[in-house]
C-alpha cells in the first residue's frame, strides 16, 4: 500500500496514536510541516523533523508509559507550551552520514549561542558595545561636517588674503581661521556621533 504524502491533522494524529492537541502542540513548536496550501500535513517531512528535533532522554520515558497515557486520554489535556513526554514518535533513525542526531550537540551550541547574546546585550547595556551602522553613519557625517567646514570659510578668506601683503600676518591669519574652524568641526562632529551612536 502506498504512503500517503498528505494528511489531514486529525488523520495524521490518529497516524501516530496521538490526540489532535498534540499535533496543534508540534504546530507551535515549529514541528509541523504543512502541505503547500497549508491546509494538510506533509506526513513525510512532519516525520523527519519531529525525528530530528526529539529529546533522546524522553524516549524511554514514553514507550514505558504510552499504554496508561492512551487508555487515560491524557493528551487532550497537555499544554501546547509543555513538551508532551514522547517527542520521539516515530522511533529515531539514522541520517544521511549513518549517524543518529546529536541532541546533545546542539543543545550545547543553542546555549553558546545565547550565551554570546546575552554577552552582547550587556555590552550593549554598559555602552561598551554600539551599533555598527550608527558609528559608521556618525563617522560619514564627521568627514562630510569636515569637509563644509573647511571649504565653508574660503570666499571670504580669500578677500581678506587678498588685502594682505605681510607674510607673517597672512599665516597668522590663516592659522586663526582654520583653528576656528577645526574646532568648530570637532564640536559639531562630536555631537552628531553622539546623537547617531544614542538614537535608535
Amino acid at each position: 500500500m502506498t504512503e500517503p504524502t498528505y494528511l489531514s491533522k486529525s488523520a495524521f494524529a490518529a497516524r501516530l496514536g496521538r490526540s489532535p492537541s498534540y499535533i496543534t502542540w508540534l504546530k507551535d513548536n515549529n514541528r509541523l510541516v504543512l502541505s503547500p496550501n497549508g491546509k494538510q500535513v506533509d506526513v513525510h517531512a512532519t516525520e523527519a523533523l519531529i525525528r530530528d528535533t526529539a529529546d533522546p532522554s524522553k524516549v524511554a520515558v514514553a514507550e514505558r508509559h504510552q499504554q496508561d497515557r492512551i487508555q487515560r486520554d491524557v493528551y487532550s489535556q497537555l499544554s501546547t507550551q509543555t513538551e508532551p513526554t514522547s517527542t520521539a514518535a516515530p522511533s529515531q533513525v539514522l541520517t544521511g552520514d549513518g549517524k543518529q542526531p546529536d541532541f546533545q550537540k546542539a543543545r550545547a551550541l543553542r546555549e553558546h549561542n545565547m550565551a554570546k547574546l546575552a554577552e552582547i546585550e550587556l555590552g550593549k547595556a554598559q555602552g561598551s558595545l554600539v551599533a555598527k551602522q550608527a558609528v559608521e553613519i556618525g563617522a560619514y557625517n564627521a568627514g562630510r561636517l569636515l569637509r563644509d567646514q573647511l571649504f565653508g570659510p574660503l570666499p571670504q578668506l580669500s578677500h581678506d588674503l587678498a588685502a594682505m601683503t605681510d607674510p607673517w600676518l597672512i599665516e597668522k591669519h590663516l592659522t586663526a581661521t582654520f583653528r576656528r574652524t577645526l574646532e568648530e568641526a570637532e564640536r559639531l562632529s562630536a555631537a552628531d556621533l553622539d546623537h547617531a551612536i544614542t538614537t535608535d
